[in-house]
């Protein structure tokens, strides 16, 4: 059973003094039959009262306000936390059967939000190549791993050409982005066949040995419920299934319910965001690390301005660029 100890940081830093911070995080790890909580220690600067509830998805919310005028906010989450592996579905049912019990979920509360599509110019298209890809004698289970697989094999992997605010449109446009990209593409196309596909907001945990797309900083993949199993991961970024190598924190109807930290202040309107993600696991210190003395070896989210142009447009124009270079 793999233990993970996780130290997440989010660092905003103001270019004058800003007060009345309020703030939602959603830094607590799922607790179910699958993974456990051992510790977890927060860390907040001003060290200000956080209160907490369970929203609709089930997940723990902690919501608190910096008062006081500031020019830094730090929110440190470490996190031990151990997994176990999940078995695979097994289709001992009939493709057929399972299909149509899918359709019966349609009126079914708890799966609804989870049905819903989000119109986007790129449906029509989208909805073509789910129909290209569906093998009629296929089960649920081997549909969405092949739809995992297509995401992977026809979308480019590429850091700063998205940012959270980019639409379904432009990502489906420019083939391409980062992990929350991918999921909600492959979320769109499992529920134009009526499998509920839900965001899922996590970390994914490597050994020394091995390494993935998405570690280092906060990482994004698709659930998708399966007929006689239940919810199964489906990581399209690495395009695997997501077990116990994968963190969860929240799941929900997209980026936006599951987002690990936002929120508004009075203020200047211009500061920088640095994230820092940091993963052990029980093959280094047999006692908890100490995150404040040991060196990252990880990817860091550099501080982000603001820019006049959407990074999609800037992508366009790079390639036009090399292109005409090219021509030239």
């Amino acid at each position: 059973m793999p233990e993970f100890k996780i130290h997440h940081v989010t660092r905003y830093s103001y270019e004058s003094p800003v007060r009345d911070s309020a703030n939602q995080i959603i830094l607590y790890p799922i607790q179910d039959e699958y993974q456990t909580v051992i510790k977890h220690q927060l860390k907040i600067s001003g060290e200000p009262h956080v209160d907490t509830h369970i929203d609709h998805y089930g997940n723990e919310i902690g919501a608190f306000t910096y008062i006081e005028p500031h020019t830094h906010l730090e929110i440190s989450s470490k996190v031990w936390v151990t997994t176990k592996h999940r078995m695979f579905p097994v289709d001992d049912v009939l493709a057929s059967q399972q299909w149509a019990d899918l359709l019966n979920l349609r009126y079914e509360v708890s799966y609804i939000d989870f049905l819903r599509q989000e119109y986007f110019e790129g449906l029509a298209e989208m909805q073509a190549i789910v129909a290209n890809q569906t093998q009629s004698n296929e089960t649920p289970y081997q549909t969405a791993v092949r739809y995992c697989k297509y995401v992977y094999e026809n979308f480019e992997y590429i850091k700063g050409v998205t940012t959270v605010e980019t639409t379904l449109d432009e990502i489906w446009k420019l083939k391409a982005g980062v992990c929350q990209d991918f999921a909600h593409i492959l979320m769109e196309m499992l529920r134009v066949i009526n499998v509920p596909a839900r965001y899922v907001s996590g970390y994914i945990c490597t050994t020394k040995s091995t390494s993935m797309r998405g570690e280092g900083a906060t990482h994004a993949w698709v659930e998708a419920y399966i007929p006689n199993y239940g919810w199964l991961g489906l990581d399209p970024t690495n395009n695997i299934i997501a077990n116990e190598n994968h963190v969860r924190l929240a799941v929900g109807r997209n980026f936006t319910d599951c987002t690990p930290v936002k929120g508004v202040y009075k203020g200047a309107s211009f500061h920088t965001l640095e994230v820092t993600v940091s993963v052990g696991n029980e093959d280094d210190l047999e006692e908890p690390v100490d995150y404040e003395n040991v060196h990252h070896d990880v990817p860091v989210v550099k501080p982000i301005k603001p820019v006049v142009k959407n990074s999609y447009r800037e992508y366009l124009e790079m390639i036009q660029q090399q292109q005409q270079q090219q021509q030239q």
